[in-house]
């Protein structure tokens, strides 16, 4: 690091001046080391990626994105194609990218760490959907990307409650929507590889109806969750796809404890593929809206197209304790 940018979110999180305070602690210790840091806060989704980008012009070589998942997400959205290296803070109510790494939630910890990490150059996903208001748009994402329950379940979260209650917020939310929820069904094509040695280059394709999709890329989501798919990694070249076949709140239920207790197995019921890319629509006849979400942000509906974009991003990951 020789010239840095701590952009962060006021809304992100709760306790906002406690946050404040500890960055410009952190900005400091920065100056301190003989590194130019500059402190930017930016008060809507757009403008942080924007600042990013000016900030990159500037040039800062790195780019802090001081908050949770949906700050990164909105900070990486300028980064992605560039040589400038992503950094993160974890500060938010999900930080689940900063889990997987392994980056501790004390901001002066974290710091102490990301001085010594390493540029390293990831794949992302990118999803194509339906926005809101009915046009065509795409986003990358780290964490995952998911269509469905949970897609709904980020339709229904009231911003206020969630900088007030946090992650509990999350858990009665979840439990909410397994209450009230019907799971409607849409048709889902996954294509992937195939295992013929004599044909590496050859795909395969099926498709499948589906209650619930959730695209990963992260090892570790924290929290709750932890480890929820094994073999899901940030510098996998493909998506580990979660999929659910039923509409069983029972299963599902079932399938949520199984999980927070690292029990979850991927069987008929709850599968597990490993793909290149999946496409999701509506089924035929069906009047259902089927929301969708990448990193823990609503984007939009069905139909949807997500992938992986190779060699697309240069993150910085602390170096693993021997």
């Amino acid at each position: 690091m020789q010239k840095v940018a701590l952009i962060y979110n006021p809304h992100s999180g709760n306790h906002t001046a406690r946050r404040l305070a500890q960055l410009q602690e952190v900005t400091a210790r920065l100056c301190a080391t003989g590194i130019d840091a500059q402190l930017l806060a930016t008060h809507a989704a757009g403008p942080a990626a924007a600042q990013a980008l000016y900030a990159v012009a500037q040039g800062c070589e790195t780019i802090l994105a001081c908050g949770g998942d949906g700050t990164v997400n909105e900070i990486m959205q300028g980064l992605v194609g560039t040589d400038a290296a992503l950094c993160v803070l974890p500060q938010g109510t999900a930080n689940a990218l900063a889990a997987d790494l392994g980056i501790p939630a004390n901001p002066i910890r974290a710091i102490e760490i990301l001085i010594n990490a390493k540029p390293t150059r990831i794949p992302v996903g990118r999803i194509t959907y339906k926005s809101l208001d009915g046009s065509t748009a795409s986003r990358y994402f780290t964490v995952a990307a998911g269509i469905g329950a949970d897609g709904k379940f980020f339709s229904t979260l009231d911003s206020r409650l969630k900088r007030r209650y946090g992650y509990l917020l999350y858990v009665i939310e979840a439990f909410r929507l397994w209450a009230t929820h019907n799971f409607p069904m849409f048709a889902a094509t996954i294509r992937y590889k195939s295992n013929d040695a004599l044909n590496p280059v050859a795909s395969e394709e099926q498709t499948h109806l589906f209650s619930q999709l959730l695209a990963v890329r992260i090892t570790d989501f924290g929290g709750l969750v932890h480890r929820l798919v094994p073999g899901a990694a940030l510098l996998n070249p493909g998506l580990s796809i979660i999929a659910t076949r039923t509409r069983s709140r029972f299963r599902y239920l079932r399938f949520m404890f199984a999980v927070f207790f690292s029990r979850h197995k991927y069987q008929q019921t709850f599968e597990l593929f490993n793909a290149n890319t999946v496409e999701c629509a509506v089924i035929d006849g069906s009047t259902h809206k089927i929301y969708v979400e990448a990193d823990g942000e609503l984007l939009g509906t069905l139909p949807v197209k997500i992938e992986v974009c190779p060699d697309a991003l240069t993150l910085l990951v602390p170096q693993k304790k021997k």
